[in-house]
């Protein structure tokens, strides 16, 4: 079995756990980009969330969801310096999770990681919160007694108005009460792929960190069915005619009952594909 395998077998089987791993799994879409690292950048990414949440002051299980959220500001925002910028969106790094730690800048998402796993770490009761267009993180009862903090502005807490400017700002939509709700494990992980793809989607030359994103994201329990085509498009763009028009034909049988027109408009797609062999 060969390293990429390995690696694959590894991020399906933490996506299959009954308590899937979040550091664990977004430190294995970060091996898809630098497979030289290894085994001992995952473990130096986990000993430094570790060594991150011993510095977090000891509040117990009784502190209010303030004092948790300022103690996280406090060390990850202003002590370590994690936060985020406009430049960040154009660098692959923001969305792997060892870069961010070392870096200390990142997404909204992968700070909002960074700061859920060094508080879960501490005890403290954090979920992910994912706001269209802005992820962010909650602590407390999500539906009771909470506060939002945004890791991506070193913890600035956010009220419910701010939280429905952001996504205003975003999405041009009004905030709707389901969107505070906690995000699970695999939507982030698969949000985070999401970002990957969309990130070498709009840059050609990497349609190699296209196909990986895409390929980790079909080994996620859950997927768009429609991933399937576009890992047949981007096979076919990389010179693998005949792995792509195979794809494209599993694809339109899973189309065929539900959309008999566009299944055979991938079928079309899919000879197009093989006739480039000639």
């Amino acid at each position: 079995m060969d390293d990429t395998t390995g690696r694959r077998r590894r991020f399906a089987e933490a996506a299959r756990e009954e308590r899937p791993d979040l550091a664990l799994l977004c430190l294995l879409i970060a091996a898809e980009a630098d497979p030289e690292a290894g085994e001992a950048a995952v473990d130096a990414a986990q000993i430094e969330l570790d060594r991150l949440a011993g510095l977090l002051p000891a509040l117990g299980r009784h502190a209010e969801p303030r004092q948790w959220a300022e103690a996280l500001a406090g060390l990850l925002g202003e002590r370590c310096g994690f936060h985020g910028s406009p430049v960040d969106y154009r660098r692959l790094e923001s969305s792997l999770l060892g870069e961010v730690l070392r870096r200390r800048r990142g997404l909204p998402i992968l700070l909002s990681v960074v700061w859920m796993e060094v508080a879960r770490r501490a005890g403290a009761p954090v979920y992910g919160v994912a706001l269209p267009g802005h992820f962010v993180v909650g602590f407390g009862n999500p539906f009771g007694r909470h506060l939002l903090a945004d890791p991506f502005e070193g913890g600035r807490p956010l009220s419910d108005e701010d939280a429905g400017l952001l996504v205003a700002g975003a999405t041009g939509t009004p905030l709707a009460p389901s969107m505070f709700s906690p995000a699970e494990t695999l939507e982030i992980v698969l949000r985070v792929l999401n970002n990957i793809r969309a990130w070498a989607a709009a840059r050609p030359e990497r349609s190699d960190v296209q196909l990986w994103a895409v390929e980790l994201s079909l080994l996620l329990p859950t997927h768009p069915a429609r991933l399937r085509y576009e890992r047949a498009e981007l096979l076919v763009e990389r010179g693998d005619f005949v792995g792509g028009a195979h794809e494209m034909e599993e694809y339109a049988e899973v189309l065929e009952s539900v959309e008999p027109a566009v299944a055979e408009s991938v079928r079309r797609q899919a000879r197009a594909a093989r006739a480039m062999l000639n």
